[in-house]
């Protein structure tokens, strides 16, 4: 399998350079040449596979360099601390099935990715002899889930940045006690934009880029929606009597890259029928399936601060296919939306984004009641990224035994918010009991890029 940009100035790299480039040369982001399709007859025999087969399955459509027995052990290797019979529990409640992403060592959905995204980076150098200087930006999860990923690896340093007071207190401890030489955490004064701006700029910088051998963790790193894709083939099978049904999944979604991974595997032929994508107030996903509106307003911070984001960059991964694959749309669409701040979608483009995807979006207010909701009906304990896309669900009037809401971090990780709304504490689970006894470290900067490079400068070993 090759891979290529968006944006056409890359082609030809293989899985493992896809992987280590993780942004491309152009500015661009990194898809494959071509979607492996799989027929009814692929699907039957994936139906019943543990976890880790089913992975390798998918992961090795989208490969031709690591040796199958490699693969293999790379992925089990990344899932050893969960139980892979049952990882991902499809649950019963709200009127609908939930889907339980969240029980990795960072109670996010993106351990499953992460996990096992380090475990690739520490093959791939330890096979090149190289090491490897990992920049990324969270607005949650994100930071503490790639930091779990790679702490304590010799050949690999982190760099995290993440909006100051805009994640959660669990979510901050998570990534800043991990007392690890190789973890910088970076305190950025702003909002996750900012945040993910600076990296993408600084990915930018050729020069700077290859001297520190800088790779990426966040969903711009094509192994991470490849991994992500795998769980969806799990929901489907874990959902249905019979391959061939179709199901509904609701994705409570900010940077597009979980919704990506789904529209990914649909393509690859899932039979998903309605793929939805849930928004809070951060509304740009939302307003562009609606009214083709993409265009980039003030964060706001909310609840669910995952979603807190109004750039949203796997965007451009669906625009190349929205576009048939003219990578020079793409360019254009993305030099417009850096000087004007919007892309117009209009026309025949619209009902094809609209034949892709459906959305809404939750306030505070909605998703605070969602959790009581839900709790008072089901005696289940759901967060606020959950309670988004349940509520979405809700005034889609899709509520049935075949839509799937993908709960995407434990309510134990938003104890503030979970208490103000039913009263009681969420169960805590062991990973987060002694994070209030551990030291905190991080360091501010400020939102400027001379600033970022400087530290990455000084500390990178």
């Amino acid at each position: 399998m090759r891979y290529k940009s968006t944006r056409g100035g890359v082609s030809g790299l293989s899985f493992e350079e896809a992987v280590m480039m993780g942004l491309a040369s152009d500015g661009g982001l990194l898809i494959p040449e071509k979607i492996p399709l799989l027929n009814e007859k692929d699907l039957k025999h994936l139906f019943e596979l543990p976890y880790t087969r089913l992975a390798y399955e998918i992961i090795n459509r989208y490969q031709d360099g690591i040796p199958s027995n490699d693969l293999m052990a790379i992925i089990q290797k990344s899932y050893a601390k969960y139980d892979t019979v049952n990882m991902i529990p499809v649950r019963k409640a709200a009127g609908m099935r939930i889907a339980e992403l969240y029980h990795g060592p960072t109670y996010s959905f993106k351990d499953v990715a992460l996990q096992f995204l380090g475990n690739l980076f520490e093959y791939i150098l330890t096979k090149k002899g190289q090491k490897l200087n990992i920049l990324g930006a969270t607005s949650g999860d994100t930071g503490s889930a790639a930091i779990y990923g790679v702490k304590g690896r010799k050949n690999i340093n982190v760099f995290m940045l993440y909006p100051a007071n805009r994640v959660s207190h669990v979510q901050e401890m998570q990534m800043t006690t991990t007392e690890s030489p190789n973890v910088f955490c970076l305190e950025i004064g702003g909002n996750f934009d900012n945040c993910q701006d600076l990296v993408k700029s600084t990915f930018n910088d050729l020069e700077f880029k290859e001297e520190l051998n800088l790779g990426a963790v966040n969903s711009i790193n094509w192994a991470r929606i490849l991994a992500q894709t795998v769980y969806y083939f799990w929901i489907y099978f874990k959902t249905v009597h019979r391959v061939g049904d179709e199901i509904n999944i609701i994705v409570p979604t900010g940077n597009f890259g979980n919704v990506f991974a789904g529209y990914l595997a649909r393509k690859m032929g899932l039979p998903i029928a309605k793929l939805m994508i849930a928004t809070n107030r951060n509304n740009i996903l939302t307003r562009t399936v609606k009214f083709g509106d993409y265009s980039i307003e003030r964060v706001h911070p909310t609840i669910s601060p995952a979603m807190d984001i109004q750039i949203a960059s796997n965007f451009e991964r669906y625009l190349y296919y929205l576009y048939g694959g003219d990578c020079e749309k793409v360019t254009d669409a993305m030099e417009l939306l850096r000087v004007e701040k919007e892309i117009d979608i209009r026309g025949h483009l619209l009902g094809q984004l609209q034949r892709d995807f459906i959305a809404g979006e939750a306030s505070d207010d909605d998703m605070k009641d969602t959790i009581r909701k839900v709790f008072a009906q089901s005696d289940y304990m759901i967060d606020p990224h959950t309670a988004c896309g349940v509520y979405v669900a809700n005034q889609m009037d899709i509520v049935a035994d075949n839509t799937v809401c993908l709960s995407t971090a434990h309510p134990a990780k938003f104890p503030d918010v979970i208490h103000e709304v039913l009263g009681v504490w969420p169960e805590i689970p062991d990973g987060l009991r002694d994070l209030e006894e551990r030291q905190k470290v991080s360091y501010k900067i400020m939102p400027e890029l001379q600033d970022l490079k400087s530290f990455i400068s000084q500390h990178a070993k």
